[in-house]
């Protein structure tokens, strides 16, 4: 089954989103590489949709945010996406106010994640805001270390704009945000796909099992349940959880009921609603630093127990 990669563009408002979007697309367009757009704007008028090339298949997402008042949408425009298109790529562009943990949340839909590859996130940060982030009020302060800290690669961008003294005290502080992440100066976010895409190659030599998702901050697990499990083993295994998964969601058969439900958890917290229909017993859980093949393997076992 073809898979289709799926890059997160994440950062703040002017940061360089666009730009780097921009740049990027010329480049898979003369790799040969058939790739779509996702546009996420707050508001609902589109500033960013002429910049793109007429071939280059575009959905836009406009009046909130990726993370919440519009999931639903964006999941039929992403499935519409990779139904109407042979896709090698999906670029999903967020708004600056987006989340990371809830933009990867909204395009992991239970429905077709099996048909995506999450190949991480790309943060662009202006160097300038972030020099002067004590002027922003705490909430933004915050949000622009969450960008940071869940980023995979990170483009230190406008970096013509200040001095090489200053440069290497900010990344200095990024780095100490995010060690694990790939840094690079830019100006005018120019950056070659090559490096992009060996920022998953690079971690990918793997001498241990245990480091195989190491190379992404945040990890999307995907498993589809061959069968039925019992609710309460399920409970169970939800409150043995680690604190860094931070959201799931998907279809479970549970074997005292005909059809399956729809499952999400968030914080803690699990809701169960029930389907009227089959529906593909897919789960989609979404975190840090989790064990894939440990999670797997549990869930495998609570339907063996289930079918004995």
């Amino acid at each position: 089954m073809k898979t289709t990669e799926v890059y997160i563009l994440g950062g703040f408002l002017g940061s360089g989103k666009t730009t780097l979007l921009r740049n990027i697309l010329k480049q898979e367009s003369e790799a040969g590489r058939k790739v779509a757009v996702l546009l996420n704007e707050l508001g609902s008028v589109s500033v960013d949709s002429g910049l793109i090339g007429d071939d280059v298949p575009l959905k836009e997402l406009f009046d909130g945010c990726i993370c919440c008042t519009i999931q639903d949408k964006l999941e039929v425009q992403l499935h519409e996406l990779l139904t109407e298109n042979d896709l090698e790529a999906v670029y999903i562009e967020t708004t600056g106010a987006a989340h990371p943990v809830e933009v990867l949340d909204g395009i992991m839909s239970p429905l077709f994640a099996k048909n995506l590859e999450y190949k991480g996130i790309i943060t662009v940060v202006d160097l300038l805001r972030w020099r002067d982030r004590d002027e922003l009020s705490p909430q933004l302060r915050q949000l622009l270390a969450e960008q940071i800290h869940h980023a995979d690669f990170i483009l230190l961008n406008k970096a013509d704009l200040v001095s090489e003294m200053e440069a290497s005290q900010l990344i200095y502080s990024i780095q100490g945000l995010n060690p694990e992440a790939v840094c690079l100066l830019t100006e005018y976010a120019a950056v070659s796909l090559i490096s992009l895409q060996q920022m998953q190659r690079k971690q990918h030599k793997v001498h241990q099992k245990l480091d195989v998702q190491s190379h992404l901050h945040l990890t999307a697990v995907v498993h589809t349940f061959e069968g039925a499990v019992a609710q309460t083993d399920f409970e169970d295994w939800l409150r043995a959880l680690p604190e860094t998964v931070y959201r799931m969601k998907g279809y479970i058969s549970f074997t005292h009921s005909q059809y399956p439900h729809l499952f999400q958890y968030s914080y803690g917290m699990p809701m169960y609603m029930n389907e009227m229909i089959k529906m593909p017993l897919n789960i989609v859980i979404i975190g840090e630093k989790l064990d894939k093949e440990m999670m797997i393997s549990q869930l495998k076992a609570l339907e063996a127990t289930a079918a004995h």
